[in-house]
């Protein structure tokens, strides 16, 4: 265990702390390779998938290199740091799931339950910034998981309306995620 903690404290070396903050919980959820013919991302690893790297090796990928990916494609330019802590983190890792807009989506609807009018654009401008910041953090924390399974939800049903079973064997666990 220590050897393992070791080996991830240098893989975060010289991130923000948020950074490796939501890093660590995200790569929780995602895990190691797997080559499921029901998802529509392919071959994934630590939630990097060939559908959206196609040029990068995913069974040889390395947990440095897909946190790499993750600060320098996801973290750095969907600004998810200009967002408070905990909203920073779920948006993230709702991003790496469902999509950098969609996710965001759920920020902003999740905003406006918390009485705070702003538009859901899917993109982290200056009105969600300060939306987020000005919110009841706890409330706006519900808010979003609330979002996110009702985003799920609505994904497996739709997804079995175009294919036999749908997304319903992952739906348990993207719940799972979303409360968390």
């Amino acid at each position: 265990m220590a050897a393992q903690d070791s080996t991830q404290t240098q893989e975060l070396k010289n991130y923000p702390p948020a950074f490796e903050l939501a890093v660590a919980r995200l790569l929780g959820d995602e895990g190691g390779y797997v080559d499921n013919p029901a998802d529509p991302g392919g071959e994934t690893k630590f939630g990097i998938t060939k559908r959206e790297y196609p040029k990068v090796d995913i069974a040889a990928l390395t947990r440095a290199e897909a946190i790499a990916i993750y600060f320098r494609d996801w973290w750095q330019r969907y600004r998810y740091s200009e967002l408070p802590g905990p909203i920073a983190a779920k948006t993230f890792d709702l991003a790496v799931n469902i999509g950098p807009d969609h996710a965001v989506r759920c920020v902003q609807r999740a905003l406006r339950a918390c009485g705070r009018r702003v538009t859901e654009d899917g993109t982290i401008g200056r009105a969600t910034i300060v939306a987020a910041g000005a919110a009841n953090q706890l409330a706006l924390i519900a808010a979003l998981r609330a979002e996110a399974a009702g985003y799920y939800r609505t994904l497996a049903a739709l997804e079995r309306g175009r294919r036999a079973g749908g997304d319903r064997e992952f739906l348990n666990g993207w719940l799972n995620r979303a409360y968390e």
